[in-house]
């Protein structure tokens, strides 16, 4: 979804204005989709230990908004170019500022996860590398959307150490057909701000995780899973059958509803063993994702 330009909520107030530009500088409305990765990644492996939620929650999110921020810093000659209604070639904040909130964004992230584990704390090293490297090389690195990906991957090991059972094939596995999907995605905004026609084969990287669930549930398993996956599958048919309906696609429209999509991807993760109120959990997180991209681009 384009961003639209940050105009201030009322004439008389600065504050509002800025307020609205932290909020488009964060693209708060991914965070839902990364509770739900931190809650999947959680119980895979092995849930339980309560008391490390908060901590994982508040880190994972301070990481992402770290991230997001640094995006803009690092894309500030491209915005001044090409997206004006950015925050920071509009003015509605300095750059300066944005990297001065990125990397406390980073700081308090890392603290947080650091302190719940050596483990947690070393998988934490890994996804710090992968953002800055992500930011820094998005815009000139035509396999970028894989470095997305795993960043999501390292969420989901994350969290799995975070679990009773701590890291173990579950999280690694279903983090990796997450990050598929989630490249799959990216693939496709790069022709974010082209209208023509959009390749293919991204498609099939969107399908990785029904195919994962469907190989590794059997018997019992599998029927959960088949429902969760259908659901998937509607969600993604949804967005993606106008690239072969239309000659002209609005990519940025397609992307935004696929990443709230990335709810479902976890809650096929851990459909064959989900407990009703988890189900319900990423219903809500689904929910709060469509409620924030009305409000908040997602882009």
């Amino acid at each position: 979804m384009d961003a639209e330009p940050l105009k201030p909520l009322h004439p008389s107030g600065a504050k509002p204005r800025s307020l609205r530009a932290l909020l488009a500088l964060s693209r708060v409305s991914h965070l839902p989709t990364v509770w739900s990765n931190c809650l999947a990644g959680w119980w895979l492996g092995g849930g339980g230990n309560f008391a490390k939620l908060p901590l994982l929650f508040l880190g994972v999110s301070a990481l992402y908004t770290g991230g997001m921020f640094l995006n803009d810093a690092f894309d500030v000659d491209f915005d001044r170019q090409r997206r004006t209604e950015r925050p920071i070639p509009s003015g509605a904040i300095s750059l300066s500022a944005v990297w001065r909130w990125g990397l406390a964004w980073l700081g308090l992230g890392a603290l947080c996860l650091i302190a719940m584990s050596k483990t947690t704390g070393a998988l934490t090293l890994a996804l710090l590398l992968c953002i800055i490297i992500y930011d820094a090389t998005h815009k000139v690195v035509t396999a970028s959307p894989w470095l997305m990906g795993l960043c999501r991957f390292w969420v989901y090991v994350i969290a799995g150490s975070a679990g009773a059972d701590g890291v173990n094939g579950g999280p690694i596995w279903c983090g990796v057909a997450l990050a598929f999907y989630v490249a799959g995605r990216g693939y496709l905004a790069q022709h974010e701000r082209s209208r023509g026609r959009v390749s293919y084969w991204p498609l099939a990287m969107l399908a990785a995780p029904i195919c994962f669930a469907m190989l590794i549930n059997a018997a019992e398993f599998r029927i959960p899973a088949m429902w969760v996956s259908l659901v998937l599958a509607l969600w993604i048919a949804l967005w993606v059958r106008t690239i072969f309906q239309a000659a002209e696609v609005n990519v940025g429209h397609i992307v935004s509803g696929l990443l709230a999509g990335i709810v479902f991807v976890d809650w096929l993760a851990v459909a064959p063993l989900c407990p009703h109120w988890l189900s319900c959990t990423f219903l809500i997180l689904f929910g709060a994702t469509l409620s924030l991209q009305r409000f908040v681009p997602a882009a």
